[in-house]
C-alpha cells in the first residue's frame, strides 16, 4: 500500500473510531456527599450500566443528595439519580417544597428503605404511640426528614410527647442516663441504625408500634409516606416484629429519559446480583421490585414498567404515569 492508500485507510479507521465514540450516549447521575454510603451505591450502579447497557456511559456526580438531586434534574444537569421517596412525592403532587410547582421525574426503583423507628428505654413501660403523650422522646435531628415526618405524624395521631432536641450523640447520652425515655431514628433496611444499637447495649429498648387503625390512618394521611412491616429481631435476638413509617431511597429518572434507556439500567440493576450489594450492605437478601412496589410514591418511568411487566411484577396503579 502506497502511502496515499495509508492515510486513507488511517482516515476511515479514526472516523470509524469517532463514530462509535459519537454514538456512545453520555449520561450523569447524581448520587451523594463521597463520603456517604449512597455515593458508593451509585458507583456499583454506573459500573452495571458501563459495562451492561450498550451505547451508555454513566458517570457519577458528587452532590448534595436529594434537593440538590431535584434542583439539577430540573436544570438538565443530571439524567438521573438518588432521590428519597417522600420528596419525590412533595415534587410529583406539586407541595411542601414544591408548592404550585409540580415536577414529575420518574422513578426506575427504590433501593433501600428508611423506617422511622420509635426506640425508648424499656424499663420506661411504654407500649403504645398513646403512652408516649407527655414523655420526653426526641424527634429526629434538627432540620432533618426524620424530625419532620416525625412531628406531622404524631400530631396526626393526636398525641403530643414533650420533644428533646438535640444531635445524635446528646440524645443517645440523654437516653442512657434516662434524662429521656427514648427518640425516633431512621433504620437502616430492617436493621436498628448505630446508635439505636448502642443504646441497647446498655439499656434494653422498646420498638413501638403501630397498631392497625393508626397503620391505616397514616396511610390514608400521608401518601408520601409508606408504613411497613419490620419482621422479629432487628435490634437483635428476641425482639418482636413492629409496624411503622418509612420512606425510601430512590433511583429518579430526567422526564426525557428514553423508554428503551430506562428499560435497559432497571433491568441491570434488578437482574444484578452481586455489584449494588458488595457497595451497599443494606440491599444483601433485598429484592429491587419488593421495594419498589412497596416504598414508590411517585410514577414509575414507562420504560421501568415495562421491565417490571415482563417479569412478572404487579405495578400498582399509583405508581403508573
Amino acid at each position: 500500500m502506497n502511502n496515499s492508500g495509508k492515510i486513507l485507510a488511517a482516515a476511515a479507521i479514526a472516523l470509524l473510531v469517532g463514530s462509535a465514540t459519537h454514538a456512545q450516549e453520555r449520561i450523569l447521575i447524581g448520587s451523594s456527599s463521597s463520603s456517604s454510603s449512597h455515593y458508593g451505591y451509585y458507583v456499583a450502579v454506573s459500573q452495571l450500566i458501563n459495562d451492561g447497557v450498550e451505547g451508555v456511559s454513566a458517570t457519577v456526580v458528587e452532590t448534595g443528595a436529594t434537593m440538590d438531586n431535584m434542583r439539577r434534574l430540573q436544570r438538565n444537569q443530571i439524567d438521573m439519580g438518588l432521590v428519597t421517596t417522600n420528596v419525590a412525592y412533595d415534587a410529583w403532587a406539586g407541595q411542601g417544597d414544591f408548592e404550585g410547582q409540580p415536577y414529575t421525574m420518574l422513578t426506575l426503583w427504590v433501593y433501600s428503605s428508611a423506617p422511622q423507628n420509635v426506640v425508648v428505654r424499656q424499663d420506661a413501660g411504654l407500649e403504645t404511640i398513646a403512652d408516649l403523650a407527655g414523655q420526653r422522646i426526641n424527634p429526629g435531628i434538627t432540620g432533618s426528614a426524620t424530625e419532620k415526618t416525625t412531628e406531622a405524624v404524631f400530631a396526626h395521631l393526636g398525641v403530643e410527647p414533650d420533644w428533646v432536641r438535640g444531635s445524635t450523640g446528646d440524645v443517645v447520652d440523654s437516653i442512657k442516663d434516662d434524662r429521656a425515655v427514648g427518640y425516633v431514628k431512621s433504620g437502616a433496611g430492617e436493621r436498628l441504625d448505630a446508635s439505636s444499637l448502642d443504646i441497647a447495649t446498655l439499656t434494653p429498648v422498646s420498638l413501638i408500634s403501630l397498631d392497625d387503625e393508626q397503620a391505616q390512618s397514616v396511610t390514608d394521611a400521608f401518601p408520601n409516606l409508606a408504613v411497613i412491616e419490620i419482621g422479629e429481631n432487628a435490634a437483635g435476638d428476641g425482639y418482636p416484629a413492629y409496624r411503622t413509617w418509612a420512606f425510601g431511597t430512590a433511583t429518579v429518572a430526567h422526564p426525557e429519559m428514553s423508554d428503551d434507556m430506562a428499560y435497559a439500567i432497571t433491568k441491570a440493576a434488578v437482574e444484578d446480583e452481586t455489584v449494588q450489594s458488595a457497595a451497599f450492605a443494606n440491599l444483601k437478601g433485598s429484592q429491587l421490585p419488593d421495594m419498589t412496589m412497596a416504598l414508590a410514591t411517585s410514577p414509575l418511568h414507562p420504560g421501568a414498567i415495562r421491565y417490571f411487566e415482563e417479569v412478572g411484577v404487579e405495578i400498582p396503579e399509583r405508581l403508573r404515569p
